[in-house]
């Protein structure tokens, strides 16, 4: 009996060591987010500070994520452009923005080029992130549960991320 306890004893260990080493393998924090891509636009740690909001600067440039139904974008539906708060370059139009439900503003798709993506594993599971294609400001994610008539997609985008250019710029 005493054979036994310690057997199952020791196989404890090896499994609670093997699922550390997954969560832990899997996990993806701000010192292993991905530095090495050269954007357009690039400045300091300080010079982003000075530029945004510590909110602005927490989500673009920290990949944080605002409260949802905190945005004004979320329910705007005028017609315009979405930009990077960043750097003013077009992600969105207003005609591919849908309301989800999720209290983020939504799209169905990004202006093509301008987005960039990359997988995030912060969650202990693997999402796909999308960021500014020009300056590298975080944006959100993007999931496969959007309107099945067009392209399916859901960019679920923080809007702290946004500037929002109306159409007929008033």
């Amino acid at each position: 009996m005493r054979l036994n306890g310690k057997r199952i004893f020791m196989k404890l260990n090896k499994l609670i060591l093997i699922g550390l080493c997954m969560i832990v393998l899997s996990c993806k924090g701000h010192t292993q987010k991905e530095t090495s891509k050269d954007f357009k636009v690039t400045k300091s740690a300080e010079a982003w500070k000075a530029q945004l909001s510590d909110m602005e600067y927490y989500v673009l440039r920290e990949a944080g994520t605002e409260r949802a139904f905190t945005s004004p974008l979320n329910k705007n539906y005028q017609k315009g452009v979405y930009v990077c708060k960043a750097c003013e370059t077009p992600l969105f139009e207003s005609e591919h923005k849908f309301d989800s439900g999720t209290g983020w503003p939504s799209f169905d798709r990004a202006i093509e080029g301008n987005v960039a993506y990359d997988s995030d594993r912060k969650l202990g599971y693997t999402r796909t992130e999308e960021h500014c294609a020009v300056c590298g400001g975080h944006l959100g994610h993007v999931f496969n549960d959007g309107p099945t008539d067009t392209t399916g997609k859901r960019h679920c985008i923080n809007g702290v991320a946004l500037k929002f250019i109306p159409e007929n710029g008033k």
